[in-house]
């Protein structure tokens, strides 16, 4: 991983540059050791031609790689045939039987799966997943840790799917609404107010005010438009691009009512996942813990994590390193949960059943999330075209009370 760094060298000169490590601990302990004092270290990404065309896997097919290797291999098959037999099954995908004849390739060689997987150019893999893999060789749990890496990905990609089949119904109403608002301002609400002008009535103050807006659109569209589509794109760049930006919105998600508990779940729950996965499968508890947290998408949990793990290296308990630092503040089930399991060396057991427990917790507050949000849709349609005809119904209300 690549860190942007700025700073002072022994000298009292300000440098900056780039570092090259596995994580923001090992990147300063770099820095440290040439005798540069950082201010700013960041991640960033690292541009290259490899970099470009080495994407990460999708995991769906990181889950059926998992799911039907475990299989073969599970009836006794070698993992250089189980491969080769991949490779015939899938022959118009090819993009991933250029991955399986890599992999193939490698373990032909005399290169453990392991190893194969980590040197072929074609998929990303994520870290623990390789680790996992690594020990599981060395183990002789190889069928178990790819048997419980495709549930883990399965499952993802199970909580992914329906969350995005939940919300097509509420964004095509939002989307409706928008067409629904922006034909009455822009069509109907101009041919009305012709008939106030030809009469020099004087107009109440919500007639005036959406006559305004009326007025707005019409005068600048299509500046409007461009405006909207390029604070996407720069929201998304800075999202993507600037680590402190990202972090702030990150942050800024896990303080929203409900949205926040959501995605605290999501994140604890896979990382309870993976750690207790990695510790059933022999991986050292320093280690695990160093390698699940890159499981981690919010940066807010990720960089406290990140200096939890730093302290866990040093000989501290996960549970303390997370309460001494200053930070996000984590759901206390999990602090009292992960704190238990180390106390009773019963860390895996304990993670596994809470990560079941924020899956089916996040299961019930999505489904009264969605039945909320529908609701809400049609108010705030109903809402915005009610004082839409309000404004044009006043007017004429007046006049009919007028020629009385």
């Amino acid at each position: 991983m690549l860190f942007k760094y700025k700073g002072f060298d022994k000298t009292g000169k300000k440098v900056k540059g780039t570092v090259t490590a596995a994580s923001t601990e090992e990147a300063g302990q770099k820095l440290r050791s040439r005798n540069i004092y950082y201010e700013s270290l960041n991640p960033t990404k690292e541009f290259s031609l490899e970099a470009f065309s080495k994407r990460q896997m999708p995991g769906e097919l990181l889950a059926t790689f998992s799911k039907e290797l475990s299989s073969y291999l599970n009836s006794g098959m070698t993992i250089l045939t189980a491969i080769r037999l991949l490779e015939n099954q899938h022959e118009g995908e090819k993009k991933y039987v250029s991955f399986l004849n890599s992999v193939k390739t490698m373990i032909d060689e005399g290169k453990s799966l392991y190893h194969a997987l980590k040197a072929q150019k074609v998929y990303a893999l994520p870290d623990f997943y390789l680790q996992s893999l690594k020990v599981a060789g060395e183990g002789g749990k190889m069928v178990e840790v790819l048997t419980n890496m495709a549930h883990f990905f399965s499952a993802q990609n199970k909580v992914k799917s329906q969350v995005k089949g939940a919300m097509i119904y509420p964004a095509a109403i939002f989307i409706i609404a928008i067409v629904i608002i922006g034909f009455l301002l822009v069509s109907v609400v101009p041919k009305i107010t012709q008939i106030f002008e030809d009469t020099d009535q004087a107009l109440p103050k919500i007639t005036q005010i959406v006559v305004g807006v009326s007025d707005f659109l019409i005068a600048h569209y299509i500046g409007i438009l461009a405006g909207i589509i390029l604070f996407i794109i720069a929201v998304k760049l800075l999202y993507a691009k600037v680590y402190p930006f990202h972090k702030m919105v990150d942050s800024l998600m896990l303080k929203l009512p409900l949205i926040g508990d959501l995605i605290q779940n999501h994140e604890l729950g896979r990382f309870s996942y993976i750690l207790s996965l990695m510790l059933g499968s022999g991986v050292a508890y320093a280690q695990a813990v160093q390698l699940s947290k890159d499981t981690f998408s919010n940066y807010a949990l990720k960089e406290l994590f990140d200096m939890a793990a730093a302290k866990v290296v040093e000989g501290n308990k996960l549970s303390n390193s997370l309460q001494l630092i200053k930070g996000t503040k984590l759901k206390r089930n999990f602090m009292q949960s992960l704190a238990l399991g180390e106390e009773s060396s019963e860390v895996a057991s304990v993670l596994d059943n809470l990560s079941h427990l924020y899956a089916e917790e996040n299961d019930d507050k999505i489904k009264i999330l969605l039945s909320l949000l529908n609701p809400f849709m049609m108010l705030f349609i109903g809402g915005f075209v009610g004082i839409i005809i309000a404004a044009m119904m006043l007017p004429i209300f007046t006049m009919s009370q007028g020629l009385k």
